[in-house]
């Protein structure tokens, strides 16, 4: 683009008035004004690609000497000599580049270090968080627990193992229950509701006979006890025993044990201590807290309309097969209570025996009554979920 006429005869850059150049102020402003047009020869005298000779800068660093003189565009503007030096120009625009970089990274990190210490005035003046207590550190801890487990379970479930160790779970537990229902029931039984009869039956006071019943009833106070005797089951015979027991205790007539209440000899009765939750009768744990029985403990029996009184004299654990155990002095009368022990197992026996103090037993008679059968065990509980499909048992 070729400038008009008009603008070739008007200055770049406007005069400067010279009266203004005047005084030390003027003096000072030459003085930098030439070393700037010396430090500008230098560099373009040592430039091996500067495309304007010296001589043309030298002279559009000088002031215009008059209006009528060429101004800087005729001085420095060649249309033979004018060229572009690629290498120069590309410096040029790198360096410009460069600057702008370098500007807009620092103005960015400056903007972002005040941010910085913006937030941090600000976090600074938040008030901190008071800390947890035990019970919400202990719900938060107990939320995180389950939660891990729920995902854990729906991992597990989606598992192609899942349902095949769902089953065998399932089954095992059947099996569990069916082996040891009996001793779950059985400690429940003894140690939460011992007995199966009602604290209205039981004697209060054992001289008051207005209370003796017309059956035959075993009378335990301690353990609440109240149930029926059952005469007629047969010692040898296990079924007949359970039948009986079913009912209530069972005289247990061996030759060692045959006497009656009131008689010189051992009266012997036993009951079940624990049984299957599917069994049949009302009585498959009325022996189960027999163990909390202690020495001097009353043992009533009504026996024909009369009360007999017992007291705990000593307890006795034996084998299954020590029927002599059974045997005692038959000068005296005595009673003798016979079930499984441990609860829940036919391993043992346990034996509890009581003198007769009511009415005296020097009054006693000798037993009349001549033993049933004769055998070498004693009465046990039913067969475990185990033994029945096996065999076996005690």
């Amino acid at each position: 683009m070729q400038p008009t006429d008009d603008n070739r005869n008007k200055p770049i850059i406007p005069g400067r008035d010279v009266s203004l150049n005047v005084g030390v102020r003027g003096n000072q402003q030459n003085e930098a004004a030439n070393v700037v047009r010396g430090q500008l020869d230098n560099i373009y005298q040592t430039d091996p690609n500067a495309s304007v000779p010296v001589a043309s800068i030298q002279a559009f660093a000088q002031p215009a000497q008059d209006d009528d003189g060429p101004n800087p565009y005729e001085r420095t503007h060649d249309e033979q000599q004018h060229s572009i030096n690629q290498d120069a120009w590309s410096r040029y625009h790198s360096a410009w580049q460069s600057y702008y970089q370098q500007y807009y990274e620092r103005y960015y990190i400056g903007q972002v270090h005040e941010a910085k210490k913006t937030l941090e005035a600000r976090v600074g003046t938040v008030p901190e968080k008071p800390a947890m207590s035990e019970d919400e550190a202990l719900y938060d801890l107990r939320s995180q627990l389950l939660g891990k487990v729920r995902k854990s379970a729906i991992r597990v479930r989606k598992s192609n193992h899942f349902w095949p160790i769902m089953s065998a779970l399932i089954v095992m537990s059947i099996f569990l229950f069916l082996q040891y229902n009996r001793t779950m029931f059985a400690f429940a039984e003894a140690y939460i509701v011992p007995g199966d009869s009602k604290a209205a039956n039981l004697i209060v006071d054992p001289g008051d006979t207005s209370t003796v019943t017309k059956d035959d009833r075993l009378i335990i106070p301690r353990i609440t006890v109240d149930v029926p005797v059952i005469w007629d089951a047969v010692a040898s015979s296990q079924d007949s025993l359970n039948a009986a027991m079913n009912k209530g205790v069972a005289w247990f007539n061996i030759a060692q044990a045959h006497s009656r209440p009131g008689e010189k000899g051992n009266f012997a009765l036993s009951g079940h201590s624990s049984n299957d939750f599917f069994d049949n009768g009302d009585y498959k744990f009325i022996f189960a807290p027999l163990e909390k029985l202690q020495v001097g403990d009353p043992i009533y029996v009504n026996y024909q309309q009369k009360r007999y009184t017992y007291r705990v004299s000593s307890t006795k654990v034996v084998p299954p097969t020590d029927v002599s155990a059974l045997a005692t002095d038959n000068s005296k009368p005595v009673i003798t209570l016979i079930t499984c022990t441990p609860l829940g197992t036919a391993t043992n026996r346990l034996l509890v025996f009581a003198d007769q103090v009511d009415p005296d037993p020097v009054t006693a008679a000798v037993t009349s009554t001549a033993p049933s059968t004769t055998t070498t065990k004693m009465p046990s509980n039913s067969p475990s979920f185990w033994e029945r499909i096996f065999g076996g048992g005690n």
